[in-house]
């Protein structure tokens, strides 16, 4: 891509972003080979989803201060899904969104404790769009695990630039990532690259688009903005500033409108590529909004059970395809329809042997939905390790909303869900109540398996294990938790592929920062571990920790299985954690 045509316009609008260098498609990703005339008719699909941004975290939804001119532009040519939602946090969403399947049901109710990887048996929207021809990527955040089989390129998506973890500077995310000037994973890779890391994503993003402007693409951009922590250059807060918000929310907002004008860069290269007409363009966020402010009228927010924390933004634009409107759609709508929606616009291979949990809308989309029925859709946020019934949920209809199981509210009427009416409605209650009870029988049934991640396989050899997957109430997910040491331990759900010898490095800081396991890094404190412990399967192994060593090493004959993988870090005093980054090998 050509970036200084890209400051340009951007400057056009009031923006001036650093250069992020260009990128090297993988090959295979690319648009140069023969195109036939079926693949130049099925439509492309870009669908952006940013973090944490809620319903009211728009100007087009009534948020009279947020700047979003150009997200306010593509709402006046889109379809509008007005009571459209989602999970209350993100790898839920998002396991939901790529599945058409509910989170629950995929191993996914958690952001961190190895419940945020998704079953490997599941099919995803990247394997859907890939088997059907179409050449697939993914620009920011996956949140569905960073080991095999769990990694986007593990699961359909031939182009892949993403960080680690849940959040740039999370624990599985290259060490010391700030948002600016990062390195990221670019193809399994480690790769540095210069700018914000709003803006690396859409210009990836818009180097494959360019790549494969022939062919018939799906190209996802799953921002991490404006997920905390909330750093964005000075010249998005200050505006923010000046009109009297507090700095948090000015550095919320300033985010935001930094992937607004990410979205006119792309919608304005779509348009000199030709590409506009054909291609079917999604704006979605994950979850309600993190960071307050105007809420569009409704209670809760992120990771609530109530509408603010799971209904959220949804505009379609397709102007070749014969979409109703512009206009608004408020029937009941959700992430899992998503996917079969897809496969009807695209006419893709429908995945042999999967019932999905969401319906196509297109009669909706084609305003031909007269006989649309009258839908029950469940949303909950479990965000523990073994999920309970009833616990955060929803129960929704058109109408009515169901809380808990014992709350009801007409979302009609009472859209900020202030009046309980429970014990007016008995039968309503009842009804609703035996809808999640049929729901949770059936997406239960297999709560008590793990996600194994698979060690000793030729897609990923070796394989760096991270403290944010332990299985275990205490969890050290991010970067700070791994500077303050703190005393915490779980096991790791793996599985051995084969048998062999297998090498097991336990260190407490990542290889990159190749620094000693008791050493006190800046921001960090120092431990005092004297011994190192391993189990796995039958082994039970303890070796001396060695002044200024920086990991500790042990070789183990292992036979293909799972089984649980945990390990020590201990000092004189039996004070002990876990070893935060191990890295197995197969020899």
């Amino acid at each position: 891509m050509d970036n200084q045509t890209r400051r340009q316009f951007l400057k056009t609008i009031g923006f001036a972003a650093a250069s992020t260098g260009a990128l090297s498609i993988l090959p295979g990703c690319g648009g140069m080979g023969r195109t036939t005339g079926a693949e130049r008719k099925r439509p492309n699909v870009i669908l952006i989803m940013t973090d944490d941004q809620g319903y009211g975290d728009l100007g087009c939804h009534g948020n009279p201060v947020i700047q979003t001119p150009n997200l306010d532009k593509l709402y006046t040519q889109s379809v509008r899904l007005t009571d459209f939602h989602v999970g209350p946090t993100c790898s839920p969403t998002r396991a939901a969104l790529m599945t058409g399947h509910y989170c629950n049901r995929t191993g996914v109710w958690h952001t961190i404790m190895g419940r945020s990887l998704l079953r490997k048996d599941e099919v995803t929207m990247g394997d859907v769009f890939s088997a059907s021809g179409y050449r697939t990527g993914i620009f920011g955040k996956w949140h569905l695990g960073d080991n095999y089989p769990f990694r986007p390129q593990d699961r359909g998506f031939g182009e892949v630039l993403i960080h680690g973890g849940g959040g740039v500077g999370q624990g599985p995310d290259y060490w010391g990532n700030d948002y600016f000037g990062d390195t990221y994973f670019h193809n399994g890779e480690t790769e540095k690259f210069g700018g914000y890391c709003t803006d690396v994503w859409f210009d990836g993003a818009v180097e494959f688009i360019e790549a494969n402007k022939n062919r018939p693409f799906f190209c996802y951009i799953p921002t991490n903005a404006p997920h905390g922590p909330y750093n964005i250059a000075d010249e998005y807060i200050k505006p923010y500033l000046d009109k009297g918000l507090p700095e948090k929310q000015a550095r919320f907002y300033g985010m935001i409108t930094n992937i607004d004008d990410n979205m006119a860069w792309l919608m304005h290269r779509l348009g000199e590529l030709g590409l506009k007409e054909n291609t079917i363009l999604i704006f979605m966020t994950d979850n309600g909004t993190s960071g307050g402010g105007y809420s569009a009228g409704m209670r809760g927010k992120k990771g609530s059970e109530y509408d603010g924390g799971h209904r959220v933004p949804c505009l379609i634009r397709w102007p070749r395809g014969g979409l109703t409107g512009p206009g608004d759609i408020d029937r009941l709508t959700a992430h899992v329809d998503l996917l079969p929606t897809l496969i009807e616009l695209c006419r893709l291979k429908r995945p042999h042997g999967v019932k999905f949990d969401g319906d196509s809308l297109v009669p909706l989309l084609m305003g031909r939905d007269n006989n649309w029925p009258d839908r029950t859709l469940i949303t909950d946020s479990q965000r523990i390790e073994h999920p309970e019934k009833w616990r955060k949920s929803a129960v929704m209809t058109d109408r009515w909303r169901l809380v808990n199981g014992t709350e009801l509210y007409d979302i009609k009427v009472d859209p900020g869900q202030k009046n309980n009416i429970a014990g007016g409605n008995p039968a309503v209650v009842e009804e609703l109540r035996e809808a999640y009870e049929e729901w949770w029988a059936d997406v239960s049934e297999r709560f008590d398996e793990y996600c194994e991640i698979i060690i000793g396989s030729d897609k990923q050899n070796p394989t760096r294990l991270m403290s944010h997957d332990w299985h275990t109430a205490k969890v050290p997910w991010n970067q700070g938790a791994v500077r303050s040491g703190m005393q915490a331990n779980g096991f790791w759900a793996v599985e051995i592929k084969r048998d062999g010898t297998y090498q097991f490095e336990l260190r407490r800081w990542p290889k990159e920062l190749d620094a000693a396991i008791n050493a006190a890094v800046p921001g960090g404190k120092a431990i005092s571990a004297t011994e190192a412990r391993l189990t796995i399967a039958e082994v039970d192994a303890t070796k001396r920790v060695f002044k200024d060593a920086r990991a500790v090493t042990f070789e183990v004959e292992l036979k293909a299985g799972k089984g649980r993988l945990q390990s020590w870090f201990i000092d004189d005093t039996g004070e002990s954690r876990g070893a935060y980054y191990v890295y197995a090998k197969r020899l």
